[in-house]
């Protein structure tokens, strides 16, 4: 039984079969602000029509259409009318007998909104009671509005025409027309794929404005709630998305492919944003209602280019399957980062500190889980892709897409990306076709490298082997490469790589560590000479893979290791010293690094750190060490010294500044002595006040949190914050305030409202399961282990993937760290006989234990 799924030899069957035209789709959301039809008769669903003509390449063959929705009243096949309640099962209208040559099928149903972030997702704003409705169809959720060939190659027209209650506006892939008696008839879009379709409608806010370039004007538009229109700070945005156009016209040498370019900030939104075509989609906590620091900015920034390079990769060109999700990722991180580092006056010229400081250790984490796997996965069917949007496919792919342009060269590489837009615009492609294009402009035998690279798994380290004489001269230098095995259960083998790699020269200079030297060279094998170095004065530092080409751990040698422990905060540029930072954190989660000695090594040089990204993963990341990583009997010294040097930071920081903000969450996060919490009260109710620390609506929620945390913020404190402010954003905020509170009641009910009913909005069952877990409530969550257990397969077969994904991984007892929850994990892993995709979201959450045993092991022999 198919359930929802679709199987890659099923979509390589129908399309070879099939070839689609065009869809017509026609639907009803008159009743959509009561939340159901315009009759009233169900106040779940909306009347969808869908025609839709294709051709079958034989006569009297046999295939399908996909379809969830709670009924079906007509399915017309050719003319002829079919049983519905014979043709339609398992998310699937069975088409037999189809005429060789062109077909058409009309299908009418009931299809139903959602409050999970899938499909029709229906939202009311508690500040206005207007409901506002927006689609998220990536991977398979077309089917869940319209009748679809669901998969992304078969490409076609959508035209769309929608009715709409009086007032909405609503916008979809083409212009939006003018509406007739609140009917709005879109004109048919190019051929795309129907991931990529959407459908946005409500009484949005909208700025518009253009881009202008070589003659051609492009409509922009940016939508967001009335209720959020006071902070949408529009012109950033457009600047931004300017910026964008001109460098990816320049570098794609291809024109923007779409009729206009709308950006829509929506509520409840479970991604960063969707590259929907010339309508993307955007979570609306973008919309900044409170001060944030720069590096805030700066992700929205690469957000909204991640998503305009889909228009090219992805949109314009399409994978033929979902194993090529990964390149569609990689290749718009990859540019996004590159513009905002290279576009002539990009405020973010800095950007790939920021990636080797995020990002890459987002992919060296998800690279040393046991569902480690090819950046080209296996994806042989739905339930594959939907657990694959990972640190591999986006942040490892971009890092290995940084190192070929490095290989190939730059401008070889677009030369080559601007011949494969042309060649397949509107089409579907392969791997093989990009890699084909490069090879022809840079002259690389692209083969090797591609095996190596993108179809094992696993990192490698790089180390130098330096002789030195006793004048300090360098009498051989060489790059050592390793390939560790991969963790236990992961498939494949440990390889060695190509890599192309910098190696710099850092000497000490009136204190600072300044770059005397640069070579850039290809390592390969397991011992790399390099003879350029033999001869030269040994630098204080050698730093491997300077500039961060390769995708690889670096380990520094002992007399570098010696001086970057003292000076890390001295290195002059940022990213040296975020490749420097992020090998300390990379040795820590290895149990190479005590988590003690990861913190004294954070307390001495944070001070230092000008790059306010990189200070706020340095919080995140102490935070985690001392929770996950300290010996429990250590924990509370290192907590306690870490939240009195946040403060003393906080105190000392310049006035409004950035830094002083990023503190002030920190100290918030671990504050825990009666002082401390004396202080975060004192802040909320004004009796205290640090200078130019402005304790506005998200800073103070931040409080009211963490007083909750700690037994000091009750329901009336809670309340007397939401009545403040009665916001969606304060109702999530109140929410996980409340399953924060340190009390077995609180605990209770939090568990009851996410794991006994399926009746929260996604963004709510998220924001409360953020409150339950609570690092300083060990003891009071340890019985819910069990709870788990008996109650995560049931969720994961009967809620959808996005809300089942939030409950299977938020509420694994990551906390529990101890034998006794490795053992409880497999034995439920031995008898539960999970899916494939739960099996691997466990296996993960386990791993993180058995990592956490090992560095709190090293940390209690430190």
């Amino acid at each position: 039984m198919p359930g929802t799924n679709l199987t890659r030899d099923e979509a390589q069957q129908r399309a070879r079969l099939l070839t689609v035209d065009a869809y017509e789709i026609d639907l009803d959301l008159s009743g959509a602000q009561e939340g159901g039809d315009a009759d009233g008769s169900d106040h779940g669903t909306f009347r969808s029509v869908t025609t839709v003509r294709f051709d079958s390449a034989e006569a009297g063959a046999d295939s399908f259409i996909d379809l969830v929705a709670p009924a079906v009243h007509e399915v017309r096949l050719n003319g002829e009318a079919l049983d519905a309640g014979e043709v339609f099962k398992d998310s699937r209208i069975a088409l037999t007998g189809l005429r060789a040559g062109r077909n058409e099928l009309r299908v009418v149903a009931d299809c139903a909104y959602t409050n999970t972030g899938e499909g029709l997702h229906r939202f009311v704003d508690p500040v206005d009671q207007q409901a506002y409705l927006y689609t998220q169809f990536e991977v398979p959720d077309a089917r869940r509005v319209y009748a679809s060939f669901e998969q992304p190659d078969l490409k076609a027209t959508f035209q769309f025409t929608v009715k709409a209650p009086e007032g909405w506006t609503v916008i979809s892939n083409s212009p939006t027309p003018e509406p007739s008696g609140n009917v709005w008839r879109f004109e048919p879009t190019p051929r795309i794929s129907t991931y990529i379709t959407a459908l946005i409608a409500g009484p949005y806010h909208s700025v518009h404005s253009t881009y202008e370039k070589d003659g051609r004007s492009v409509p922009l538009g940016i939508y967001c709630r009335p209720s959020l229109a006071e902070h949408l700070d529009a012109e950033q945005i457009f600047e931004v998305t300017r910026q964008g156009f001109d460098w990816f016209q320049e570098k794609f040498d291809y024109a923007y492919p779409f009729a206009k370019y709308d950006q829509l900030f929506v509520p409840e939104f479970n991604a960063g944003a969707m590259e929907n075509a010339g309508a993307v989609t955007i979570r609306d906590q973008y919309v900044f209602r409170s001060k944030v620091t720069d590096a805030a900015y700066e992700v929205r920034a690469e957000t909204i280019l991640h998503e305009l390079a889909h228009m090219w990769f992805g949109d314009l060109v399409t994978m033929e399957w979902w194993n090529d999700l990964w390149l569609n990722e990689s290749f718009a991180t990859y540019t996004s980062i590159a513009c905002q580092a290279y576009a002539p006056g990009s405020k973010w010229p800095h950007s790939w500190t920021t990636f080797a400081n995020s990002m890459k250790t987002w992919a060296y984490r998800q690279d040393q889980l046991p569902s480690t796997h090819p950046i080209m996965a296996e994806i042989n069917d739905l339930d594959d892709v939907l657990v694959n949007f990972d640190g591999i496919t986006y942040a490892k792919g971009a890092s290995v897409l940084k190192q070929l342009v490095a290989y190939v060269g730059m401008e070889e590489f677009f030369q080559g990306v601007q011949d494969y837009f042309k060649a397949h615009a509107f089409k579907n492609t392969r791997l093989s076709d990009l890699l084909g294009a490069l090879e022809e402009t840079s002259g690389r035998d692209l083969k090797t490298w591609s095996k190596k690279w993108l179809e094992t798994a696993g990192i490698n380290i790089l180390r130098p082997e330096i002789e030195v004489d006793a004048q300090g001269v360098i009498t051989s230098f060489a790059v050592k490469q390793e390939a560790p095995a991969l963790p236990p259960g992961a498939k494949g083998e440990a390889v060695l790589r190509p890599h192309r790699i910098a190696i710099g020269s850092y000497e000490l200079q009136d204190g600072k560590l300044v770059r005397t030297g640069r070579i850039e060279l290809d390592v390969d094998g397991a011992l790399t000479p390099v003879p350029q170095l033999a001869g030269t004065r040994r630098p204080a530092v050698f730093l491997l893979n300077d500039d961060d080409l390769s995708y690889a751990k670096v380990r520094l040698d002992e007399e570098s290791l010696k001086v970057v422990t003292e000076h890390l905060g001295d290195f002059t540029e940022s990213l040296p010293r975020a490749l420097s930072w992020a090998s300390a954190w990379d040795m820590t989660r290895d149990a190479e690094l005590p988590a003690r000695d990861y913190l004294a090594l954070v307390r001495s040089g944070i001070g230092k750190e000008s790059d306010i990204g990189v200070v706020q993963s340095l919080h995140r990341q102490v935070k985690l060490a001392l929770d996950l990583y300290a010996a429990p009997e250590w924990r509370e010294t290192g907590l306690a010294a870490w939240t009195a040097q946040a403060l003393e930071q906080l105190r000392a920081a310049e006035p409004g500044s950035d830094h002083q903000l990023a503190w002030a969450r920190a100290f918030a996060a671990s504050a825990r002595t009666d002082e401390q919490l004396d202080l975060l009260q004192g802040l909320l109710d004004g009796t205290e006040e640090i200078s130019g620390l402005a304790v506005d609506t998200e800073l103070r929620w931040s409080l009211v949190q963490r007083l909750a945390a700690t037994g000091r913020a009750d329901e009336k404190a809670i309340a007397a914050e939401l009545e403040r402010d009665k916001t969606s954003a304060g109702e999530r905020h109140a929410a996980t305030a409340r399953a924060a509170r340190p009390t077995a009641e609180a605990k209770g009910e939090a568990w009851a409202s996410v794991v006994e009913s399926d009746r929260l909005p996604n963004a709510v069952q998220e924001a409360v399961i953020g409150g339950f877990v609570q690092t300083d409530q060990r003891e009071l969550l340890a019985s819910y282990t069990a709870k788990y257990f008996d109650a995560v397969k049931d969720i994961w077969n009967s809620r959808s993937h996005e809300m089942a994904q939030q409950i299977a991984v938020g509420l694994y007892p990551t906390l529990q760290v101890s034998q006794e929850t490795l053992d409880a994990t497999d034995a439920w892993l031995a008898s539960a006989e999970p899916s494939a995709a739960l099996r691997r979201l466990i296996t993960e959450s386990r791993a993180g234990i058995e990592r956490a045993l090992k560095a709190q092991a090293a940390d209690a022999a430190a």
